[in-house]
């Protein structure tokens, strides 16, 4: 399997090279471990990309760089143009794994701090989610359940209208009846002109949204190719590749 998808890394999987994000033999090291090796693909506008891997395979560190919440890293990375910085956070919007919230505010609090925060943040948008995922805007967030407040930082990150969603296991902490309503969440409110890269282990739920996938694996990327070639080469699912690929990690 190696062998197959060795061709498969390098540019985008649209095949044409350059676009809204761009990576070039992106390394970051930590004291003892390498979490990304020489990471290159680009992905354009208008795509919605899904990044895949076991854990520990550095999409976590991928992502907090595209953020511009990680630097020191080696190689470059070019969003919108630019490298990670004051500009590109104006106009990336970023779903950690992990609530970032203060215990502190109630759920209408976070909607005013992201609304004063950030100039693209609609909140009208942002309350009209809270009613469909039927939150409580005055619950406090020390109270919320784990997928509950997954639930309020996807409605956080998805109602700015951003040219960059990058979402870091956006349904790993609900229900799978609560999965559905979350994907089509992210499908009806992200701009259709933005790159959206969704991040996933629980990947049959959500293959059908993608355009194309990148598989990371001890920080490299070992395929990065449109889903219908993935069904097409392979002669099977996206989650059925990933499970052969990654069945001894």
């Amino acid at each position: 399997m190696d062998r197959i998808m060795a061709d498969n890394t390098g540019e985008g999987a649209s095949g044409v090279p350059g676009g809204f994000l761009e990576l070039r033999g992106v390394t970051k090291r930590y004291p003892g471990r390498v979490a990304l090796r020489g990471a290159t693909f680009s992905i354009p506008r208008g795509r919605i990309v899904g990044l895949l891997g076991p854990n520990g395979a550095g999409k976590t560190t991928l992502i907090k760089i595209l953020a511009g919440i990680l630097g020191g890293y080696e190689g470059t990375v070019r969003i919108d143009g630019q490298v990670p910085g004051a500009y590109t956070k104006s106009i990336v919007s970023y779903l950690p794994d992990r609530s970032s919230l203060p215990h502190w505010m109630r759920i209408s609090d976070a909607v005013a701090f992201f609304s004063d925060f950030y100039a693209d943040f609609d909140r009208a948008k942002a309350m009209e989610l809270i009613g469909r995922l039927r939150l409580n805007p005055a619950e406090r967030i020390a109270k919320l359940s784990k997928g509950t407040c997954e639930k309020v930082q996807l409605v956080l990150a998805m109602s700015r209208t951003a040219g960059l969603y990058v979402l870091d296991e956006p349904i790993g902490g609900v229900d799978p009846a609560a999965r559905d309503v979350i994907m089509d969440t992210i499908l009806t409110q992200y701009c259709e002109n933005s790159t959206l890269l969704l991040s996933t282990q629980i990947i049959g739920d959500v293959e059908r949204v993608f355009n194309s996938v990148i598989f990371l694996r001890n920080g490299e990327v070992i395929l990065n190719e449109e889903v219908d070639a993935v069904r097409e080469r392979y002669k099977r699912s996206v989650d059925g590749l990933f499970r052969e690929v990654f069945k001894c990690c």
